[in-house]
């Protein structure tokens, strides 16, 4: 830990057991694509939003995405705490801990995340947000590009590692009290889910048949899928187009590749790509698509570019000044 870390955060809670994966993650690098860097964030911008907002914390505040569960962290003070998202059966000292609550964790107490009862990945928000050395203006961890997190370098939490958080409002342990995630929002990720895409790109090269097959029959989330992106597995879908230049690739682009099964890519996905794109995922299909297990059933529904662009900022409205 560098001086600038320690200056501006106080320990806050030591890995006792490190999980398959679990990164801080903030709203996301931006304004650095031209790089070849990518946005990272959290894959699950709709959890992330819900855990800050319990705690009245700022829009992109740094929060712990944890996927698979399998960690377990020791309070370093009393903290006040937000989880979000995916059930992963957490505990503290082994008493059941349901999501899309704030609750306050005391000194010495024990958090344990284990495996997935529904959806992939929970998210742990702390008053004020998780704090340390941002990169390129952000804590967003991206492990294919070796950026941010914890340690600046890239990497999942390791064992015997500290998160830290603001020395200034560590004490806060009221903030945001009161507040509560709407009933509607506490997502069943075990339904079937639906995921609004925008026609775009090169969707008319596709065949007629292939695309009446892509909005109508049902896809299944292949176990080839991580932050990077997800492979559906389905009706196999050809297109008219042989050999493309590669063009800048957004979030919630989906690519169909020679075989015909298309892959949506998230939040650490590369910047350019040259497989002809049925169209994007909104924000929010992104979101629902990256708490799917493998083999869960989902569908593709299009929507309009306007009729996406009002629901994301109505879904905006509720976190952002």
């Amino acid at each position: 830990m560098n001086e600038a870390t320690t200056i501006m955060g106080k320990d806050a809670l030591r890995v006792e057991k490190a999980g398959p994966m679990a990164t801080l993650q903030d709203a996301g690098r931006f304004g650095v694509r031209r790089l070849g860097v990518t946005q990272g964030g959290p894959a699950d911008l709709h959890a992330f939003a819900w855990a800050n907002y319990l705690l009245g914390n700022a829009w992109g505040a740094a929060v712990l995405e944890i996927t698979l569960g399998g960690l377990t962290l020791i309070a370093e003070r009393d903290l006040r705490l937000a989880l979000c998202g995916a059930d992963l059966n957490a505990t503290c000292d082994g008493e059941p801990l349901a999501p899309w609550q704030a609750f306050t964790l005391h000194k010495g107490v024990q958090l344990a995340f284990d495996s997935p009862k529904a959806g992939v990945r929970a998210y742990l928000a702390v008053a004020g947000g998780f704090r340390d050395e941002p990169v390129l203006g952000s804590l967003a961890c991206v492990t294919r590009e070796g950026l941010g997190g914890h340690t600046g370098e890239g990497k999942p939490l390791a064992e015997g590692e500290m998160l830290h958080v603001d020395a200034n409002v560590v004490d806060a342990i009221a903030t945001g009290e009161g507040r509560t995630v709407p009933e509607r929002e506490c997502l069943d990720y075990m339904a079937p889910a639906k995921l609004e895409l925008i026609p775009g790109a090169q969707i008319a090269d596709f065949t007629g048949p292939s695309l009446f097959r892509a909005f109508h029959d049902k896809w299944r989330v292949d176990a080839r899928a991580d932050r990077m992106g997800v492979r559906l597995t389905g009706p196999r879908l050809e297109c008219r187009l042989g050999s493309m230049i590669s063009e800048g690739i957004a979030l919630g682009a989906v690519q169909v590749p020679p075989d015909g099964q298309p892959i949506a890519l998230l939040n650490d996905r590369q910047t350019v790509g040259g497989y002809p794109r049925l169209g994007t995922l909104t924000p929010l299909a992104c979101a629902r698509l990256a708490q799917c297990q493998p083999d869960q059933t989902v569908y593709l529904a299009p929507v309009a570019m306007g009729a996406a662009q009002d629901a994301y900022r109505r879904f905006l409205a509720a976190f952002v000044d």
